[in-house]
């Protein structure tokens, strides 16, 4: 590549995204200090980008306008620009994206928000094309018309955006109204039940038509249903919902049939077309849903799946000293020789190419089969490619084909005269030649960034699978990460847990100049893992550091007023709120697992203040578990933990004989929710 003509002070930072715009003619700042200072000085309004590095639209845009040196221009004349890694700092992500949904409609990444020199948003959205089409404002004549709307009429706009921050501050308040009490789990339960079944696609599985995501809290809130009500109708509908659709993304184009894990999301009902995107978040959570999938069903395919997810994340998202990355990207270039990128460019497949891979006839199947015929009927490869263009708006996709699984062994081994044996051989050789293939293309771009938060729920993942699936192996890779978060995730001084940090040179792990501080986030995935691992390897260090955080967090991020806990720490002025998030999405929201949390602190420390603590968090949220805990899955399976109370097993004997293993994998091998 020849030198790059422009730099700006990103590239001093640590974080990929930021990093990716070190070359952009715009004069970038990270968010800080100096950036706020400027705006000030020379009383600018600040353009505010928000994005992260695996974030399709966040490539086109930067392609298109960030990368144009005229718009640059304009940018750098105009306003002081300020880039955010939203993975870094979810704190002003979620401040600034209340605004935006609540002015727009609509949420997502890029996101794109104007400021006033104090840090007051007035104009937001998300991506934006460069420039005007027949319906919808370019990029280019937004900025214009916005500098010009702050030179004419600077005092209307300052008015308008206190306005804005007096609305915004009344409409994001979550907080305890008079003396009201944890709302009735059954009813929280059994509503929750409901407003899930009526969404559930019966065919595919899932609970939207599309997009489709993951969201492992659904799954795991009908599992803790169908077990605390196992012998009603509706518990067996709960189960059999939950194990379908873990079935039918398994199958999907979803899951990589070929290099293991799951990407983000779907792009249409069947599972099929996926953005392919591989968050670790992702993977953790469903490490844990698999396992506890097989756990109560004993379905090997299920076990199958757990493993093929830790078998992705031991090889390309872990780092040397113990951590795991944050996500693989969905862009990458098709060939060594390709001059721009493409969606899901490493993961798709022409026809011809898997035929000239698998050209080999098959030894007692119908005349004239080849490997090639029997693996593109089991994944479903069609000549002109398998992607429907409506999912596939520029054409990367044409003619190339997502493998999905769309008949069953029997059928496909019926379909060619082969026995069902045989076929699982021949299958695994397909995919073991694809992927050999498929390492000779380049690969997509890594976002070593090592999140507190994401490694909390991967070590979860780990510790689940260990426990449930009798693997010690998978014990012992989370006690590594633990000791990773320990060494480089924690600061030995104050005993506070970091947000993130980076791989470095060589095997080295860097901190940036100003590490950040962890987020209520940081502690309670933390925490819970901390727990998970402790039941699974029965290490007494895990959980006492787990009760220290505990305390840590409720010193920094408890609300005394209105409960609940705020996702930051008070005493940041470039915040404008402090927030309670108030929704489990592609992860669980901090106060949904926290009330869980809590729960164990307490049993395993007799702290009983920790169990009025997780009743007032309940309390701050009845309203919306009541009307709407479809929008909380994770938060209303935490009610019946503390209205039943937590189980406690006990087991006496010597930690290191068989007897005891035994009695202890007796344990491991059953689902039994809300236990100590």
């Amino acid at each position: 590549p020849s030198p790059p003509r422009h730099t700006n002070r990103l590239i001093k930072e640590k974080s990929p995204y930021l990093l990716q715009h070190a070359h952009n003619p715009v004069d970038w700042y990270p968010w800080g200090q100096e950036a706020f200072d400027k705006a000030k000085a020379e009383n600018k309004l600040i353009f505010l980008s928000v994005g992260y590095s695996t974030c399709h639209w966040c490539h086109v845009m930067e392609e298109e306008s960030f990368k144009n040196k005229e718009i640059g221009d304009i940018m750098n004349k105009n306003f002081v620009c300020i880039k955010v890694d939203r993975e870094e700092r979810p704190d002003v992500d979620k401040v600034y994206m209340t605004f935006v949904k609540v002015t727009s409609g609509g949420g997502g990444w890029p996101m794109s928000v104007w400021l006033t020199p104090d840090l007051r948003p007035f104009v937001g959205g998300t991506y934006f094309p460069p420039e005007d089409g027949v319906r919808h404002v370019g990029f280019r004549t937004l900025l214009l018309r916005i500098a010009e709307q702050w030179k004419e009429d600077k005092d209307a706009l300052l008015k308008n955006s206190q306005k804005i921050l007096e609305a915004l501050l009344h409409i994001s308040e979550i907080s305890v109204r008079g003396q009201e009490s944890p709302p009735p789990s059954k009813e929280v339960m059994a509503t929750c039940f409901q407003q899930l079944s009526s969404s559930y696609d019966e065919d595919y599985g899932g609970f939207s038509k599309s997009p489709k995501f993951p969201t492992p809290v659904n799954l795991n809130f009908l599992f803790t249903y169908w077990a605390l009500n196992r012998t009603t109708a509706e518990g067996a509908r709960a189960l059999q919902m939950a194990l379908h659709t873990l079935k039918m993304m398994a199958h999907g184009g979803i899951h990589d049939h070929i290099g293991q894990g799951f990407h983000r999301y779907s792009t249409d009902q069947h599972w099929h077309v996926p953005h392919f995107e591989k968050m670790l978040y992702d993977q953790g959570q469903l490490a844990a849903a698999y396992s506890r999938a097989f756990q109560i069903s004993g379905d090997e395919f299920l076990a199958d799946v757990a493993h093929d997810i830790l078998l992705y994340v031991s090889r390309d998202l872990s780092d040397q000293s113990g951590g795991f990355y944050s996500a693989e990207d969905a862009d990458s270039y098709p060939t060594t020789t390709s001059g721009e990128k493409r969606e899901g460019a490493f993961c798709v497949w022409a026809a011809e190419e898997i035929r000239a891979l698998l050209p080999d006839p098959v030894e007692g199947a119908t005349e004239g089969t080849t490997l090639g015929d029997v693996f593109m009927h089991h994944y479903g490869v069609k000549e002109t490619g398998n992607v429907n263009p409506m999912k596939d708006p520029h054409q990367e996709l044409k003619g190339k084909n997502v493998l999905i699984v769309q008949s069953s062994p029997e059928l496909t081994a019926a379909r060619f005269g082969l026995d069902p044996g045989q076929l699982g051989v021949l299958l695994q050789e397909g995919r073991r030649r694809l992927v050999a293939a498929r390492a000779q293309r380049p690969r997509p771009l890594l976002d070593t960034k090592m999140l507190a938060a994401w490694n909390g729920l991967m070590i979860s993942g780990f510790a689940q699978a260990g426990a449930a699936l009798a693997e010690p192996g998978y014990v012992s890779r989370a006690a590594r990460a633990a000791t990773f978060l320990r060494r480089h995730l924690c600061d030995p001084a104050s005993g506070r847990l970091l947000r993130s940090c980076y791989r470095g040179t060589g095997d080295t792990v860097e901190q940036s100049a100003v590490p950040i501080q962890g987020f209520l986030e940081d502690y309670v995935f933390v925490i819970q893992a901390l727990f998970d691992l402790y039941e699974a390897s029965l290490e007494q260090s895990w959980l006492e550091w787990a009760l220290q955080l505990q305390h840590m967090q409720d010193k920094l991020f408890w609300d005394p007023k209105g409960f609940a806990y705020f996702s930051s720490e008070a005493g940041d002025p470039s915040l404008l709120l402090r927030l309670k998030d108030d929704q489990d999405g592609a992860e669980p929201t901090a106060n949904s697992v926290t009330v869980t949390n809590l729960l164990r602190a307490a049993c395993y420390s007799g702290h009983v203040e920790w169990v009025e603590r997780a009743g007032q968090i309940l309390a701050a949220f009845s309203e919306r578990l009541q009307k709407v805990p479809i929008t909380l899955p994770e938060m209303a399976r935490a009610t019946a933990g503390f209205h039943h109370t937590l189980r406690q097993v006990v087991i006496c004997g010597d930690p290191q004989g068989e007897d005891t293993k035994e009695m202890l994998r007796c344990v491991h091998s059953v689902f039994c929710p809300n236990k100590v």
